[in-house]
């Protein structure tokens, strides 16, 4: 399998997954080890570390380099991490200077990216996004996430920060999100704000599959029995995800008016929902666009699941390679 080869990590609160990624190829090999976020940022970097060592002894040819996926904000240098959530005494790390100290040259180069945004990067290159030139990315899991990829490249705006579509608002006056923005679309179809919703309005429908699958009360339902109720076809739980559809809809008609970008990939946990969720999306996508910009609009889910955020943080190597040859050449 031709090289280069590098090192993609897709770090997240519970686990951290790594690959050993093949420009030409993808994927070579994968492995995950538990974050361990409780015991602080340096054990978290110790086990970033581990990972990249194993990957570089197992790959034919020295990695060039070490990209990493992370939640919290990414510096527009690509190389610091600030106060990711769930990561307890995490301030400010320079990923490039903890991974130096740890593997020396073995690292190579190391670029760090919002996860959302390797993702994206992951797709356009390996999965669902690559027949795109341009497309939207929408991650529906524990929060919504959200990248904007424009010429097969991340759109990052002015500090690195753009595609934020989890923090739009669909009401001014609707529930508060976990980021203080109300009605933001995060705080209906985010995992924790939609297993509420779901509990809502199923607790009455005594024939809902959902109250033998949940704890007493409703308490403790989760998207992933949403879907298997719905699989069984437990209206309750179709009428639940065409209601997240709905909301996912809307706020996608105004990213789709704002950047005149009408392809839209669906990924994270949610999206297994697949079409309980994304046939109601497409319905109601069109009714908050303007007639002009309607034509050619499509949501698709992104098939190749968790491997797209190791995917894209490797590909984050490659676009750093090809930028270097670009200067070298100029």
């Amino acid at each position: 399998m031709a090289g280069p080869f590098a090192v993609g990590i897709d770090l997240g609160g519970t686990n951290i997954k790594a690959a050993l990624v093949s420009r030409t190829g993808g994927l070579v090999v994968d492995c995950s080890a538990d974050t361990e976020a409780h015991f602080g940022p340096e054990r978290i970097l110790d086990n970033i570390a581990r990972l990249v060592q194993d990957l570089a002894r197992r790959s034919p040819e020295p990695v060039v380099g070490v990209g990493i996926g992370s939640p919290g904000t990414i510096d527009l240098a690509r190389t610091t991490v600030l106060a990711p959530p769930n990561f307890p005494g995490w301030e400010k790390i320079h990923m490039g200077d903890a991974l130096a100290s740890r593997l020396g040259p073995l690292a190579g180069v190391v670029i760090v990216e919002n996860d959302a945004n390797a993702a994206a990067l992951g797709s356009a290159h390996y999965g669902a996004g690559s027949a795109f030139e341009s497309f939207i990315m929408v991650t529906l899991g524990t929060g919504v996430g959200g990248a904007i990829i424009y010429g097969r490249r991340i759109f990052r705006g002015a500090s690195g920060g753009a595609g934020e579509i989890g923090h739009m608002t669909i009401d001014y006056e609707g529930p508060m999100a976990r980021s203080g923005v109300a009605g933001a679309i995060e705080a209906y179809i985010g995992q924790r704000f939609l297993s509420r919703h779901a509990r809502y309005r199923l607790m009455n429908r005594g024939d809902s599959a959902i109250h033998r699958m949940a704890n007493y009360d409703l308490h403790g339902i989760t998207p992933k029995m949403l879907h298997e109720a719905a699989v069984e076809g437990d209206e309750g739980a179709i009428e639940v995800l065409a209601w997240a559809g709905h909301k996912l809809g809307v706020v996608l008609g105004s990213a789709v008016n704002l950047l005149d970008i009408r392809k839209v990939i669906v990924g994270g946990g949610l999206s297994a929902a697949g079409d309980y969720i994304l046939d109601s999306a497409r319905r109601s996508i069109v009714r908050y666009v303007t007639p002009g910009l309607q034509e050619g609009i499509e949501i698709l889910r992104e098939t190749r699941g968790n491997e797209v955020g190791m995917l894209g943080a490797a590909h984050l190597v490659f676009e750093w390679l090809d930028d270097r040859k670009g200067q070298a050449a100029t």
